[in-house]
């Protein structure tokens, strides 16, 4: 779709590493919730961006492009001991 090409033509040119996951719909079994509606987070650390993507399409109109960025991991610099910033300019270079 065009938001995904959008996003990682903004990442070639600020050299950030970005690349598609599929919506699995195998994983969707993972947030679900016997007392809710929706678990906000999957089951164990498998596929853990596919689970949160999926949970988000719960709340986006239908034919909505969305898109989830999982930042979770490249976003911190421990040995640094901060935040890296990852991701910043990705989005600052979309919506330019």
């Amino acid at each position: 779709d065009n938001l995904g090409k959008e996003l990682l033509d903004a990442a070639d040119t600020t050299n950030d590493k970005l690349w598609r996951l599929p919506m699995e719909q195998d994983y969707a079994e993972q947030i679900r919730s016997k007392i809710a509606d929706l678990r906000n987070l999957g089951q164990g650390r498998l596929a853990g961006a596919i689970t949160a993507a999926l949970f988000l399409g719960h709340f986006v109109e239908q034919g909505t492009p969305f898109a989830h960025i999982d930042m979770a991991g490249p976003v911190w610099n421990t040995k640094a001991g901060g935040a890296t910033g990852w991701g910043t300019k990705l989005v600052t270079e979309w919506v330019s």
